[in-house]
């Protein structure tokens, strides 16, 4: 039985096709395309008209492609996330891609978003023993969980993704040593619920979910073997130097100047500065020196509990 799996995050739209059997699933087609439903709109909780208008073209997209693969509309499963969870036109936006779609949007709360990335993650074989300290970085809001291959000891969703932080902290690009300031005590004073949950349960190891950690892959690869990573592998381990590699990096460099890094993409090279801010805070506040990387995230958390 075919199965699709969108995900509708605040910068990029997700599509997963995959095959569900009785011996498991089979992805038959997966894409990410770029619908910045967040621009300009996120702080002020509304999906712009513009948003809608590019979000209605990969819906679009999307809907051939669902044609194309023979899903049956029953079996086609669209979430929003936070931008859309946040947005005052919710209801006309999601009256909207119906009407022209037929792609019904499914809106999950902060803790079902941090569920599905964990199963996501679970999934991936990114858990072990070990506590970690899940992190999904997304345009609208952060995930953050706490857990191990058995179970979720605590989670939460922060409104604190990085369309939102690249509007509100980003004013120049580099971004400046005073701005990174201003994040970091930003991340203190949100994060507060966060920094409780680990002093109780004290992770040893920080696992991102795809996004931006996929992008640190990738520049990894690029710089220790010239090319990129096996697209079936979907967990990595990232060496800390390596990421303060990349950090350095990233905050030193304009727009233009991190396009050409290697292993860089169009899709985040602006929102992975701020999303390495993030990283880099986490790691030093919490004393964490390993980190993970998993592939699968909400889609694929998704699919997992449907199977």
């Amino acid at each position: 039985m075919k199965q699709a799996i969108i995900d509708l995050g605040t910068n990029t739209f997700h599509l997963l096709i995959a095959d569900r059997q009785n011996e498991g699933t089979e992805t038959l087609f997966r894409e990410s395309r770029p619908a910045r439903i967040g621009q300009a709109g996120i702080n002020q909780s509304l999906i712009t008209e513009e948003g809608i208008g590019r979000a209605l073209d990969v819906l679009t997209y999307f809907r051939q492609k669902l044609d194309e693969f023979g899903v049956g509309d029953d079996h086609v499963l669209a979430t929003g996330t936070s931008a859309i969870r946040v947005a005052s036109n919710q209801a006309e936006f999601i009256e909207r891609v119906f009407a022209q779609t037929r792609i019904p949007i499914r809106v999950l709360s902060g803790e079902q978003e941090a569920e599905y990335i964990y199963q996501g993650v679970r999934a991936a074989g990114a858990l072990d023993e070990q506590t970690a300290l899940v992190i999904d970085i997304g345009g609208g809001s952060v995930e953050f969980i706490l857990g191990n291959q058995s179970r979720i000891f605590w989670k939460q969703s922060f409104e604190i993704g990085g369309q939102r932080l690249r509007e509100r902290f980003m004013s120049s690009d580099p971004i400046s040593p005073g701005s990174i300031r201003r994040l970091t005590d930003y991340f203190q004073e949100q994060l507060l619920p966060l920094a409780n949950a680990v002093h109780q349960y004290q992770p040893t190891v920080l696992v991102g979910s795809s996004g931006s950690f996929d992008t640190l892959i990738d520049m990894y690869a690029m710089h220790e073997k010239g090319h990129l990573p096996d697209p079936d592998q979907t967990t990595f381990l990232l060496p800390v130097a390596e990421f303060y590699r990349a950090y350095s990096q990233l905050i030193t460099r304009n727009h233009t100047e991190r396009m050409q890094l290697p292993g860089m993409i169009e899709l985040r090279v602006d929102m992975i500065v701020v999303a390495v801010c993030l990283i880099d805070y986490v790691l030093k506040q919490y004393g964490i020196s390993q980190i993970r990387t998993s592939t699968y995230s909400l889609k694929e958390g998704i699919l997992s509990s449907l199977v």
